[in-house]
């Protein structure tokens, strides 16, 4: 099998299993939708990972930006694994508590990187994770119904404009080479027809939508991560 078909289906399976194995329904009276778990758990997860990424770079970055970045990434997560720690106590919530095996992998990768090659995977690994959760923060801040899952992706969506403008002004990002902005067709089951219809009877998005936006975000950073690689 081809490399890039392997990575896509591993990134299926992993999204597939993610949200049923890694968190607990909620105790108590309180409703969340599928989204909103999934938004608690992602960005629980983004920060098991990118906290140790973060700290790696401030010690081993090769130019002294990375460094500079790496240290503020890391505290950042700390906060905002706070304040996701504190939104999931509050709805009974079960958080993951360590990243996926796929999250590892990329820390695997880091730590057996060194000089420039470090600086490189480090810039391409974080950004290409925080495109991909950036549109289902999105989508969850607009279809929840849950007032606590709003304030946590409104504070969640600062932390990654905040991470992704950090990441780009090393320099190192190469935007050709970025995951195209997926565009629903305008169809009944599009996201852009779930927000009409949100728009004009306030019901939440379609969090099949939500999840098939968020699986084609993964891949397509999957394949472009596999070209920069191979032009190594």
């Amino acid at each position: 099998m081809r490399p890039t078909a392997v990575l896509l289906a591993g990134l299926v399976v992993g999204l597939l299993v993610l949200p049923g194995a890694a968190i607990a329904a909620p105790a108590g009276p309180t409703q969340l939708g599928a989204a909103d778990m999934a938004l608690l758990s992602g960005v629980r997860l983004a920060g098991l990972w990118e906290m140790p990424a973060g700290q790696m770079a401030a010690e081993k970055g090769d130019s002294a930006r990375v460094r500079e970045i790496g240290a503020e990434i890391a505290k950042q997560h700390v906060e905002l694994d706070q304040l996701t720690v504190e939104a999931a106590n509050k709805l009974g919530v079960q958080l993951p508590s360590e990243p996926t095996a796929q999250q590892k992998g990329w820390i695997t990768e880091m730590t057996n990187a060194s000089g420039a090659r470090f600086d490189r995977i480090f810039v391409d690994r974080l950004r290409a994770a925080h495109g991909a959760i950036f549109p289902v923060i999105g989508a969850v801040r607009a279809g929840t119904r849950n007032e606590t899952v709003r304030t946590l992706a409104e504070q969640a969506n600062g932390f990654v404009q905040t991470h992704m403008t950090l990441l780009e002004s090393t320099g190192l990002v190469r935007y050709a080479e970025l995951p195209p902005v997926v565009v629903p067709a305008p169809q009944d089951q599009s996201l852009a027809a779930n927000a009409k219809a949100n728009a004009e009877f306030g019901t939440g998005l379609n969090t099949t939508v939500i999840w098939a936006v968020l699986l084609g975000a993964l891949a397509l950073g999957g394949v472009a991560t596999v070209r920069v690689f191979r032009g190594k």
